[in-house]
């Protein structure tokens, strides 16, 4: 499944993939797959990210258009 809030949250950063692959401790190919749908993303995966971009899990696979944190 691919998640368009992934992608689009990265590129409105102008963050690239290998960056974050970096920061993930992946490759940048493993990351591009995360964002394709062709790898799932782990529960670990997704914390991080959310973590790093400051945003709900909710808005990385695209339940919520909110990417504001729910408190």
């Amino acid at each position: 499944m691919q998640f368009k809030n992934l992608r689009g949250i990265r590129e409105d950063n102008d963050i690239k993939q290998k960056d974050i692959a970096k920061y993930l401790n992946v490759s940048q190919n493993t990351y591009s797959q995360y964002e394709t749908g062709a790898i799932s993303l782990t529960a670990e995966i997704l914390i991080k990210l959310a973590d790093y971009y400051n945003v709900s899990v909710d808005y990385l696979i695209d339940r919520t258009n909110n990417p504001k944190l729910q408190k």
